[in-house]
């Protein structure tokens, strides 16, 4: 079984964070073969607000958020040791190929890839090329909402949605490097056209990626 899962940000703001979440993998990646999408985080994101007030337009904005999520990535690989690739990937396609070669290692790591879209699309892309059975999006909300639950407390959850469903609700957000959206436009139309089963849960205990995997969590389901 292939899974692809989308780590936030939330996860590189320390060393124990890191290796908390490395462990997990570890597991799963036992009996599961992982594909690892990491954010940039509060890291990224200030160093994108320090470009904009520079006078950076957003493409270059991205490639900063780009390379912060590139830096996440060799730190989770340094945790995770001979379990992982050493190096993180860059393109989708060398993820597949390197994949098909090395069966016995279980976890490939990638950040971002382009501009104009969150490490959510980069995500969902990989895992439509690799034909993944299941996606994660782990995030510091516990699923997708109406409105920002950060923002609005009243903000009402989602359960369950179908991917139509999903493309409508993040049509109406903004898109922009270091954007906070749970799920990004792209990555909703991806979901959409691959038709992948994807779980958006909340990351504050790395645990529940195990339990998301094992088809027990409190977050969404969209399918």
């Amino acid at each position: 079984m292939k899974v692809v899962i989308s780590l936030g940000g939330i996860f590189f703001e320390d060393a124990e964070s890191i290796k908390k979440v490395a462990e997990v993998l570890e597991a799963l990646a036992k009996s599961y073969k992982l594909y690892i999408v990491t954010g940039g985080g509060e890291t990224a994101r200030e160093c994108i607000k320090i470009a904009r007030n520079l006078g950076a337009n957003e493409a270059t904005c991205d490639y900063i958020g780009i390379d912060l999520t590139r830096v996440n990535a060799k730190l989770l690989i340094a945790a995770l040791k001979d379990a992982v690739y050493p190096e993180p990937f860059y393109d989708y396609k060398e993820v597949a190929e390197a994949k098909g070669e090395k069966e016995n290692v279980k976890i490939a790591v990638m950040g971002g890839v382009s501009p104009g879209y969150t490490t959510d699309a980069v995500a969902a892309i990989l895992a439509e090329y690799v034909n993944a059975n299941l996606l994660i999006d782990v995030t510091s909300v516990d699923g997708v909402y109406d409105a920002d639950p950060r923002i609005y407390p009243d903000a009402r959850k989602y359960d369950k949605l179908t991917a139509k469903e999903l493309v409508a609700i993040t049509a109406k957000e903004e898109l922009k490097a270091g954007s906070r959206i749970v799920i990004d436009p792209v990555a909703a139309k991806v979901i959409e056209r691959s038709g992948i089963k994807t779980i958006v849960i909340n990351g504050s205990n790395p645990r529940n990626i195990l339990d998301a995997v094992h088809g027990k969590h409190r977050g969404t389901e969209i399918r």
